[in-house]
């Protein structure tokens, strides 16, 4: 049942348990900064970002979240999230949003002109439109997420060797 679960998630996520002390886990990544040319990292606190290059970056270009959460002595959790940009992302929940409060502002008109027994075929078709804006949205996420799957794996690869350090 879980993979189901995983088959409708836009932003990925996973975590993975550490025997290396967060302040150890924090310094590779930040040692990364300088000795690399193919991402970007930065560092705010306990939270790493790893990006593309701002030459390789498209509109929906992954970009890798990860928050290092110290546990016990001299072990760390780590939790990853993959998503594009946060103004992306935004963007795109915003159009979300915007298309449901449409869909119910429709249901409300046209149920008010039926109690009215007035035409309410403009609203009816202004529902459907808002379902299939929905279904275009949803199914543009999905196709990104499918298309950058090479970046994505290679920020996971990154973080990867950068943990065996």
């Amino acid at each position: 049942m879980n993979e189901n679960l995983n088959e409708v998630v836009l932003r990925p996520r996973f975590k993975i348990e550490l025997n290396k002390s967060h302040s150890t886990v924090l310094d590779a990544f930040e040692a990364q900064k300088n000795e690399q040319k193919q991402f970007i990292v930065s560092r705010v606190d306990d939270h790493v970002f790893i990006k593309l290059p701002k030459a390789d970056q498209h509109f929906w270009s992954p970009q890798l979240h990860l928050e290092i959460n110290e546990t016990e002595d001299r072990k760390s959790q780590l939790y990853g999230l993959f998503g594009p940009n946060p103004t992306v992302w935004t963007l795109f929940m915003f159009l979300h949003f915007a298309v449901a409060g449409l869909f119910i502002a429709f249901c409300i008109w046209a149920y008010s002109n039926y109690a009215l027994k007035v035409d309410y075929n403009l609203q009816v078709w202004g529902m459907v439109l808002m379902v299939i804006l929905w279904f275009v949205l949803y199914f543009s996420g999905r196709i990104s997420k499918s298309s950058n799957q090479k970046e994505m794996t290679d920020l996971y690869t990154f973080m990867s060797e950068v943990l065996d350090k």
